[in-house]
C-alpha cells in the first residue's frame, strides 16, 4: 500500500492542505518503489487514461490518494507483469465496478520455486507502436533496431501483440548490463529453431479435420513451449554453472 504523505514544504504545502499533492510530490511518494519513474511517464499515464488527475484553475495537476494508489497498481502491474496498458486499463475499470478479476503472477517465488502461471491476453488485446516505445521507455530508432534484428516484429495491422512488451522490457533490461541487440541476434535464431522443432509435432494435430484433435494441438504447443522454455533455461544455466532459485 503506497503511503501519501501528510504535509509537505514549499509548492507541495498548499495541495496536502487540501489533500491533493502536486507531481512533484507524487513522484517522491512513488520513487520508494519504483525509482525509475519520472514526471514524463506520470503525464504519459495520464494521457493514455490510467489517471485523471484534478487540475487547478491555472492548470497545474493536483493528485489524490486514490490517484497515487492508482498509479502504484498500473507501476506495478507493468513492472511484474510486462502487460500492455490497454490491458491495465480495462482490469482497473474491471476493479472500480465492483467485478470480481484476478490478475495472475508470473514469476512469483515459493519455497525456493518459481511459479509460472498463464495469462491469457484478450485475442484483441493490442498495443499501439507509440504505447510500446513508452512502455518501454525507448525511441523510434532503438524500435527501428531491434525490428531489424527480428527481436520485434508488428502484426500485419502494424500494431503490437502483448508479448512485444515483455519482450521490449527484457531487451532493456539486458541493455543494463552491456548486452546490446545485435548480440541477442543469436536468441532469436535459437528461438526460431525451438518453435520451429515444436511446429513439426503438432502440425499433423494441426490439419486435423477434428476440432477437438485441432484444440489437442493447442494445448500441445503450449506444453511443449513450456518444455523447451524450462531445457533452454537449463542447458544456460549448466553452461554458465549457476543455479537460480
Amino acid at each position: 500500500m503506497l503511503q501519501t504523505p501528510s504535509g509537505g514544504a514549499g509548492h507541495g504545502t498548499a495541495a496536502a492542505d487540501s489533500g491533493l499533492m502536486s507531481i512533484g510530490t507524487v513522484l517522491n511518494v512513488l520513487r520508494d518503489e519504483f525509482p525509475e519513474v519520472t514526471i514524463s511517464k506520470i503525464r504519459f499515464l495520464e494521457s493514455e487514461g490510467l489517471i485523471e488527475p484534478q487540475r487547478t484553475p491555472s492548470g497545474y495537476r493536483k493528485f489524490s490518494a486514490g490517484d497515487v494508489e492508482r498509479l502504484g497498481h498500473v507501476l506495478r502491474m507493468q513492472r511484474d507483469h510486462y502487460l500492455p496498458l490497454k490491458v491495465i486499463r480495462e482490469h482497473l475499470d474491471a476493479m472500480e465496478r465492483g467485478e470480481a478479476v484476478a490478475l495472475p503472477v508470473v514469476g512469483r517465488q515459493r519455497d525456493g520455486e518459481t511459479l509460472q502461471e498463464s495469462w491469457e491476453a484478450p485475442t484483441a488485446a493490442r498495443i499501439g507502436r507509440s504505447e510500446l516505445m513508452a512502455a518501454a521507455e525507448i525511441g523510434e530508432q532503438e524500435l527501428e533496431e531491434w525490428e531489424s534484428y527480428g527481436l520485434i516484429a508488428p502484426l500485419p495491422d502494424g500494431a503490437y501483440d502483448a508479448e512485444a512488451v515483455t519482450v521490449a522490457a527484457l531487451v532493456v533490461e539486458l541493455g543494463r548490463f552491456g548486452i546490446e541487440p545485435r548480440h541477442l541476434r543469436a536468441m532469436k535464431a535459437a528461438a526460431d529453431r525451438e518453435a520451429g522443432l515444436v511446429d513439426q509435432v503438432v502440425a499433423p494435430l494441426k490439419r486435423h479435420r477434428n476440432p477437438q484433435t485441432r484444440a489437442h494441438a493447442e494445448a500441445r504447443t503450449k506444453e511443449l513451449a513450456g518444455l523447451t522454455v524450462k531445457l533452454h533455461a537449463a542447458l544456460v544455466q549448466t553452461a554458465l554453472g549457476v543455479r537460480l532459485p
